[in-house]
């Protein structure tokens, strides 16, 4: 009788979990629902009927999608290569240059390794607000405003948490492995990318998902760094669907809104089982 009750209990909290969980799904899902909707419907309606689905005389079709990507005298696809070239440029020099750091600092842990660790660490914390106009001035003087050099400076930003997740994971792969590696006359740099840069796989991924999910959709860093007249990324070109007067068309901008979140959506549908994978790995072993 005490087994059966307590199944029963136990069934009535997961149903209640089930519920609580699906709400807060339905929280997060929502504004992304809202952009889909109105992406479908005239700017008019779009101000006053923001949550209606799109009838057979507010739908605007796909004449958003055109007006948005044809608007002004700045074409789409260029933004869309820019953001494309810096967030793939951005993202395997975060992942080349913090994967060797950490197995640096892992692997030495000395006294200035323990400092360069922290420090990187910190970094998390600081806001980008203290540091952005003296970030501007800095990228400015050393030729870092264009999308070829621009990588660098998220390399700066995005280390913090790359280092950290790498240091953990490689805490947890044996010594003993490179020390043979060694034995049969490999280098450290043949060491690393022999045998270490391959079990950092998981890790590597979650922290790749991670920065060009940040990268792609970053809009103050390109706006203070770049020339926005010659490079204009997704986010700033959809910043830029302005009429005479200030006037926006809500619509081509929900249109705009939605093919920039798709690319990201399915590349974080495809790889999100690695996340929780790679992040457990770097954040708690070692």
């Amino acid at each position: 009788m005490n087994t059966k009750n307590t199944l029963t209990a136990e069934r009535r909290r997961k149903n209640i979990l089930s519920v609580v969980l699906a709400a807060i799904c339905i929280i997060y899902v929502l504004p992304v629902l809202t952009v889909v909707i109105n992406s479908f419907k005239q700017n008019t309606y779009v101000k006053i009927e923001t949550f209606a689905l799109p009838t057979a005389e507010s739908s605007a079709g796909f004449q958003n999608f055109i007006t948005g990507m044809t608007f002004g005298n700045y074409p789409f696809w260029k933004s869309v290569a820019y953001s494309a070239l810096i967030t793939i440029v951005s993202t395997v020099l975060i992942l080349l240059c913090t994967s060797m750091a950490a197995w640096y600092i892992a692997r030495v842990n000395s006294k200035f390794c323990k400092i360069v660790y922290y420090l990187c660490v910190f970094s998390m914390v600081v806001p980008f607000q203290m540091v952005m106009y003296t970030l501007s001035k800095t990228a400015d003087t050393l030729k870092l405003n264009t999308p070829w050099t621009i990588p660098i400076v998220y390399l700066g930003f995005g280390a913090g948490l790359a280092i950290f997740m790498f240091v953990g994971f490689v805490k947890s792969i044996p010594l003993e492995i490179e020390e043979a590696a060694s034995i049969d006359g490999c280098g450290p740099i043949r060491t690393f990318f022999s045998v270490v840069f391959p079990m950092l796989r998981p890790t590597m991924i979650s922290v790749g998902i991670l920065e060009i999910m940040w990268v792609w959709n970053d809009y103050l860093l390109p706006y203070l760094v770049l020339d926005i007249n010659e490079y204009r990324t997704i986010p700033i070109h959809i910043q830029y669907l302005k009429g005479s007067y200030g006037t926006v068309d809500l619509g081509a901008t929900m249109a705009l809104i939605l093919l920039s979140i798709i690319p990201v959506i399915i590349f974080y549908l495809s790889c999100q089982k690695y996340i929780i994978k790679g992040v457990a790995a770097g954040a708690v072993k070692g």
